[in-house]
């Protein structure tokens, strides 16, 4: 994890019936991943991907970010590059 950034707008925030139904079973907190995602922790982003969000600051494109829940389970958080929608969903909801 890296040290923790400025925060980004987050707009409204949603998540998809799959992302819920899989928080709920591993017992994760929503509000943890979106505090992190936030904060400029980009997950289990590969370098390039990371470096992508970064650039994504400045140029005012979309941010994704990659966690993994307590189970295992890979759940995605994806910021709309006008920053109005911040959405958590299960990589295959995308």
């Amino acid at each position: 994890m890296t040290p923790l950034r400025s925060p980004i707008p987050l707009g409204r925030t949603l998540a998809t019936p799959g992302a819920l139904a899989a928080m709920k079973r591993s017992g994760d907190v929503p509000a943890d991943f979106l505090r992190r995602h936030e904060c400029q922790d980009w997950g289990n982003v590969d370098p390039e991907d990371w470096a992508r969000n970064d650039a994504a600051l400045k140029d005012g494109l979309r941010i994704v970010s990659s966690y993994r829940l307590k189970g295992g389970t890979a759940i995605w958080i994806i910021t709309e590059d006008d920053r109005s929608v911040t959405t958590l969903l299960l990589p295959d909801e995308y």
